[in-house]
């Protein structure tokens, strides 16, 4: 088979499909190979009567062997994705468990959340190469969030005119105003002879609390992985004074570890049951001037506790002044998955309830803080 996008649909659609689109041979059998030992379980086919069988069957195939395939047969995206569908979809575990694996895999968010999700099955060897592969994904996600964080706090621009000319600080309204004598309306164009740009000063910042209050339940891991990134790059901002608490039904005060993502996340237990409002009400005991805190509760709002306690915990912090975010996501995509009638009764008693990522979530804290 020569044809490139029949060999795609070859791949695709396995063995099935070599009655009209042939055979493969060389990489490809080994690409079938490896795209079978990994999708050939899905118990979707043998529901619908399919069999997805490549060339070298996937009993020939360990998960060590597995990786190696598939880090030489595909590209770095095609691998990611592999990687991903293996842990989280079919629950591969060995792949985060193995030591043989952990030292030739590519650490990427995928391997870190199954990473935390398994790491209690972990010995104290495997558990040592895993942390390696957290310390890896963590120190990527913090480069990322960081440049966010640092924009947000970034000096206001003045009304000064300003030397420097750089793209930011561009003065569109005055540079306009003092340049409409070069208006030509017959192209319908201002040509600018002059351009002004403004300076920036350091905005005053009053001290504030930031409060994140983070559900531990295994739905939101990924929000607990940013949250902890979050709260790391926020610690020893001016003007942020950061707390992490940590929740299912019982409530951590992780805030000592935040300058630590990743013994952080080392610490957290995912599962249980859900109590926000008992989190709620730690968070209140720890507001020092109500006017200038923000309590952030990230967490699918699925309460196993007493809603109305919730409710009641939320409505006391608004009416002493504390702003109540209700976010359902904080992570790169802001995907909400949540109790709209849950949140629904908390944005009824005056709390914000969205989904943000991370930067978002830095801009309002540093739209709140830079009054």
């Amino acid at each position: 088979m020569t044809d490139v996008g029949l060999e795609r649909w070859r791949l695709i659609l396995g063995t099935p499909a070599g009655g009209c689109l042939g055979g493969l041979d060389g990489a490809n059998s080994r690409r079938d190979a490896a795209l079978d030992w990994l999708y050939g379980r899905d118990e979707e086919l043998s529901r619908r009567d399919i069999r997805r069988e490549g060339g070298s069957g996937p009993s020939q195939l360990t998960t060590v062997d597995w990786l190696d395939d598939i880090t030489r047969l595909f590209p770095k995206e095609t691998v990611e994705r592999l990687q991903q569908d293996a842990v989280e979809r079919y629950q591969i575990d060995d792949i985060v468990t193995d030591p043989g694996v952990l030292e030739r895999i590519e650490p990427n968010p995928a391997l870190l959340r199954a990473v935390l999700r398994t790491k209690h099955l972990m010995n104290p060897e495997v558990l040592r190469l895993a942390r390696r592969l957290v310390e890896a994904v963590v120190r990527d996600l913090m480069r990322r969030l960081a440049t966010e964080v640092q924009q947000s706090f970034s000096g206001a621009r003045s009304r000064r005119a300003s030397r420097f000319r750089q793209a930011r600080d561009f003065d569109a309204r005055r540079t306009l105003r003092a340049n409409l004598g070069n208006y030509r309306p017959d192209e319908r164009r201002v040509y600018v002879q002059t351009p002004y740009f403004a300076s920036r000063t350091r905005r005053q910042l009053n001290q504030w609390q930031v409060i994140l209050l983070v559900d531990q339940s295994g739905s939101m891991l990924s929000s607990v992985i940013h949250s902890a990134i979050t709260a790391a790059c926020l610690w020893g901002l001016p003007g942020v004074r950061t707390h992490l608490i940590a929740f299912d039904t019982e409530v951590v005060d992780l805030t000592s570890d935040v300058s630590d993502p990743v013994e952080l996340l080392m610490k957290t237990q995912l599962g249980g049951g859900t109590d926000i409002a008992r989190a709620v009400r730690y968070a209140a005991q720890l507001v020092e001037q109500p006017r200038r805190t923000i309590v952030a509760v990230v967490s699918d709002f699925f309460e196993g506790g007493s809603e109305a306690g919730l409710v009641r915990a939320v409505r006391e912090l608004v009416e002493q002044g504390s702003i109540v975010l209700g976010l359902a996501a904080l992570d790169e995509n802001a995907d909400p998955a949540y109790d709209r009638a849950c949140a629904q009764r908390l944005a009824d008693v005056g709390a914000w309830v969205g989904a943000m990522t991370p930067g978002e979530l830095a801009g309002f804290v540093a739209e709140r803080v830079g009054r």
